[in-house]
């Protein structure tokens, strides 16, 4: 078993926070913070969420919400609620928890999706907390856990700079509580975990958090806090809704079609950019057979189908045959031009638009193959990866086109 280590480096005795008029170690000026975090029955913020991907150099996503967060000891997963609305347009929900139920709006559909967390088994519910619900996790975390951690927090003269570095064997995550992940083939890379906090010295309360594995980063940023003018006796997520959209249910949601409706019929024309910005037009292709890649920055199945399809594209005649992958989760050039070098591909990547997965009506989830003959009719469709079965189905299909 491994023996639990935890580091403290030696830091001077300072004075912490503009209320504190005495001198506190590292420690205890945490658990200050911690007690200041645990009064907050509610708050209304500003949020700015980032998401990066490892290696890039600007976010590949950058979203503004107000967020109404509340305690909700009612609630045993993460002890939260929370309704989020665009910053734009402060009756715009965007997502809600409620302590039973998820709720996401996809506004581009009129549509709702409710998740009561019934078609899926998990050690914890995947709701992404709110901001201080999360800082708070990682506060206290650091204060009792007995896993190898290293930490250390450093004066930045309007704040501190927190830095936890968790030195396990699997990812720790944060749902109310840490969560030590369990192995995902998809995952791949060190195992470390990273936590950066900034808590402001005005009043002792983080204000941005900085997540790191080694396969995605967030970065959140909070504002403009209002605490303790809001109850969650009167919450009712319900209550935001947009009455007009459709509700259906997570696992109906999830539910994928077996055989696409687009299978022989002609691929839909398609004019997209790659990695350098330059058009790339399905007609370029007339003559070849193409094996064409839905896919999605960050997700696992894609990754692993990789070595597959670059030995595909070495296999055969580029006078005959050409892999595509199409992005449809980032929609960077310069996310895709990352992606690429890190994983050496030697097929073509482009950037996918919404109109694209409805004409290809492949949906949202990834990844999905489309293979199509040289007269550019959809011959099959594949969703989903399994390394060897899916492999194996694929080289049948192209056998029969080459």
């Amino acid at each position: 078993m491994r023996t639990a280590i935890r580091i403290i480096p030696f830091l001077p005795l300072f004075i912490l926070g503009t209320n504190c008029k005495t001198d506190k170690a590292p420690d205890a000026y945490l658990q200050q913070v911690l007690t200041n975090l645990e009064s907050i029955k509610s708050a209304v913020y500003h949020e700015q969420r980032e998401v990066w991907q490892p290696g890039d150099t600007a976010a590949a996503n950058i979203f503004c919400l107000i967020v109404n967060e509340y305690d909700n000891p009612a609630d045993t997963c993460i002890g939260a609620a929370c309704v989020t609305f665009d910053c734009e347009d402060s009756t715009r929900m965007e997502f809600g928890y409620d302590g039973n139920i998820r709720a996401v709006i996809y506004h581009d559909k009129n549509g709702i999706i409710l998740d009561d967390f019934t078609t899926r088994t998990s050690p914890f519910r995947p709701v992404s907390p709110p901001f201080f619900n999360y800082t708070e996790s990682i506060i206290k975390y650091i204060l009792t856990t007995q896993d190898s951690i290293d930490w250390k927090m450093t004066d930045m003269k309007d704040h501190y700079y927190l830095k936890l570095t968790i030195n396990e064997d699997r990812q720790v995550e944060f749902f109310g509580k840490a969560y030590h992940m369990p192995d995902n083939p998809y995952i791949y890379g060190n195992t470390t975990s990273v936590y950066e906090l900034w808590i402001s010295k005005s009043d002792d309360l983080p204000h941005k958090v900085r997540r790191e594995m080694a396969h995605s980063i967030s970065v959140n940023s909070r504002s403009k806090a209002e605490f303790n003018t809001l109850s969650i006796a009167d919450f009712n997520m319900f209550a935001y809704l947009p009455a007009d959209y459709e509700i259906r249910n997570y696992g109906d949601a999830g539910k994928r079609k077996a055989e696409p409706q687009l299978t022989g019929e002609k691929a839909p024309d398609w004019v997209l950019t790659d990695m350098d910005e330059k058009s790339v037009s399905l007609a370029d292709f007339q003559g070849k057979a193409m094996l064409i890649q839905f896919t999605g920055i960050g997700c696992g199945p894609c990754m692993a189908s990789i070595p597959f399809l670059k030995k595909l594209k070495d296999k055969y005649s580029a006078d005959d045959f050409e892999v595509i992958a199409i992005e449809t989760w980032i929609r960077r050039a310069a996310s895709l031009r990352n992606y690429s070098n890190k994983h050496d591909l030697n097929y073509s990547m482009l950037n996918g638009t919404d109109k694209l997965i409805d004409d290809y009506k492949a949906g949202r989830a990834v990844p999905v193959f489309f293979i199509i003959d040289k007269q550019h009719n959809i011959r099959k469709v594949i969703n989903g990866y399994s390394e060897k079965t899916t492999d194996e189905e694929i080289l049948k299909a192209l056998s029969e086109l080459l």
